[in-house]
């Protein structure tokens, strides 16, 4: 690809970067979709709509926030249905494990390597049949961080692979039954020095490990300071009332120590994990209890007061936690922000909490719930006051996010069927399950300094990995996968582009197309004919078959291109 088209798209994307992404809509593009009817146990504070979707560009748009991206099949097979339905018959799909995938390949070569469990991330994220579970256990991952970085961890795929299991297993769960899950996990007590930490010892000055109390307070639950069901800040006298203090972090340490490998017996050796005793299984199955090593003093946090065995403690803490009244705001505005926009307004906040607090049933915590709150709610869905037409709303797609997108829905294949090209951490600034710390590759409250964004009072996450070097990057990342091949030679994946070059000699129709599928047809009419005439101007030779192929070959690698370096594509809307 010629210079002239790498720099109107680094501009292009650029603007996005620093904030400037665009929301118009071409004529005749829609977004907002159909309601009508009503819907019987709806939970307080929803808006009780049946949501059908009525054409290609609403399904495109409700796939790019509900899944790794639209392809042809879904949004044919999304349009005139309901989403209530879609949802639905999402929630009734069956999990596929990665421990079963890296099991596999550990038996077949004896050895594991991180690139098992990326292969088999992206082999899921790409050709998955569950794409919402897919979707949602994504966003946890980077809620309830845990990662290869930490040496302990480094190469530990069944570890990872139990980890994100559970997540994805409890995706459509309860969010009790997650924390608990999650706080008893192998791989999470290692990430966070939970498993093996002992009571404490006054005689050897020995402490309870804090790690986990104050990460599963600070980032898994309730938040550094209290909050209104809209996730606003609770202050007293102009200051933030803050949710825990250091001597909750000293109980709840207290309350969670005893915790070691699962398996048949409760030795000092299994506790500790030396001689040979640990379970071959010990990634997949939760941490046990061990009295012996479990703080026998009375732990007061968060104005509970206990002073049981490991498993009564770890109960109470548990339960805690999760009837704290920030959880449903903490949690789902995350979980907003990675669906669907980062700066959600109060209501939208509210009514995802008002579904995390009640389902309709008097269940708290039901994560379908959740789910349906976010993807229902009306500022989602566009619905009334065109919400993605106001610049505080969307999202910039994280590039993990946007690679997905390019490979569903293009359709590109792997020849294998094994979508294994490594940790892209170098390439695109993230790789999944990789994060350099707790706090995940961005901050959900990240203001990116100097920027229209921060300007206008606005959190941007994902711009915490982004700078000068990056967007180049970035062009660079696509504009060699787009027109060449993505992996290393044996397992090359490729886009097979069939129907867009049947569209080739169609600029207009071959620009829409590549529109509808990567951004729900939304583009600027300028923006859009600026795309076309670059298109049109790579002529198509008449009298050589072979350079006609190829130039009809290299008009789609530019389409698809410049719509995914543009602003109104890195900026979802």
């Amino acid at each position: 690809m010629g210079p002239r088209i790498s720099h109107l798209a680094a501009m292009l994307c650029f603007a996005a970067l620093t904030g400037c992404g665009g929301g118009g809509k071409d004529a005749g593009a829609t977004n907002a979709a159909s309601a009508s009817g009503t819907e019987s146990g709806a939970p307080p504070g929803s808006t009780a709509k049946v949501h059908t979707v009525a054409t290609p560009e609403e399904a495109s748009r409700f796939l790019a926030q509900a899944t790794f991206g639209p392809n042809e099949a879904s949004i044919t097979a999304l349009k005139g249905r309901t989403i209530e339905s879609w949802l639905d018959a999402e929630f009734a799909k069956p999990q596929r494990l990665h421990a079963d995938t890296t099991n596999a390949l550990f038996a077949a070569a004896g050895k594991q390597v991180e690139n098992d469990f990326y292969g088999s991330w992206w082999t899921q994220a790409i050709t998955g049949d569950d794409q919402l579970r897919q979707r949602v256990a994504f966003a946890l991952s980077q809620i309830m961080v845990v990662s290869f970085d930490l040496n302990a961890l480094r190469s530990q795929v069944a570890g990872i692979s139990g980890y994100y299991d559970v997540l994805g297993r409890n995706a459509f769960g309860n969010f009790r039954t997650l924390l608990e899950d999650v706080t008893l996990n192998p791989a999470m007590g290692t990430w966070l020095a939970m498993l093996k930490n002992q009571k404490e010892n006054d005689s050897t000055g020995r402490t309870a490990d804090e790690n986990y109390a104050r990460e599963v307070m600070q980032l898994f639950t309730i938040g550094l300071h209290k909050l209104n069901a809209d996730g606003s800040i609770v202050t007293s006298n102009g200051d933030p009332v803050e949710t825990y203090t250091n001597a909750d972090v000293t109980g709840l340490a207290k309350a969670l120590t005893g915790w070691s490998w699962g398996g048949p017996d409760k030795t000092a050796n299994r506790f500790f994990g030396r001689n040979g005793v640990l379970a071959s299984n010990r990634w997949q199955i939760p941490m046990q209890s061990y009295d012996a090593y479990h703080s026998t003093a009375t732990k007061t946090f968060l104005g509970v007061t206990t002073a049981g065995d490991a498993q009564t403690d770890l109960k109470v803490a548990l339960d805690t936690l999760f009837n704290h009244p920030n959880v449903g705001p903490f949690i789902g505005k995350q979980l907003i922000q990675r669906l669907v926009t980062s700066n959600p307004s109060p209501a939208y906040v509210a009514r995802v909490t008002g579904s995390f607090n009640n389902n309709g049933a008097g269940v708290r915590g039901d994560m379908k719930a959740v789910i349906r709150a976010i993807l229902l709610d009306d500022e989602a869905r566009d619905v009334g006051a065109a919400y993605s037409q106001q610049a505080s709303f969307g999202r910039i797609r994280e590039p993990v996010l946007r690679l997905a997108n390019w490979m569903r829905s293009f359709e590109a294949v792997a020849p294998t069927g094994f979508y294994n090209f490594g940790a892209t951490d170098g390439s695109l600034g993230m790789t999944p399950m990789n994060s350099p710390s707790v706090f995940n590759f961005y901050r959900p409250g990240y203001v990116a300094p100097a920027s229209k964004t921060g300007a206008a009072g606005l959190v941007a996450p994902e711009l915490q990995i982004t700078h000068e070097t990056s967007v180049a990057q970035y062009l660079n990342v696509i504009d060699d996968i787009v027109s060449n091949r993505l992996g290393n030679n044996g397992n090359r994946i490729a886009a097979a582009y069939g129907a867009e070059r049947a569209l080739a000699d169609t600029p207009a129709a071959l620009v829409d197309r590549v529109i509808l599928l990567l951004n729900a047809g939304v583009m600027p009419a300028t923006k859009r004919q600026a795309i076309v005439d670059a298109v049109t101007a790579i002529a198509i030779p008449t009298t050589n078959a072979d350079k006609a192929a190829a130039a009809r070959n290299n008009r789609v690698c530019l389409a698809v291109y410049l719509v995914l370096g543009s602003a109104d594509y890195i900026v979802q809307k």
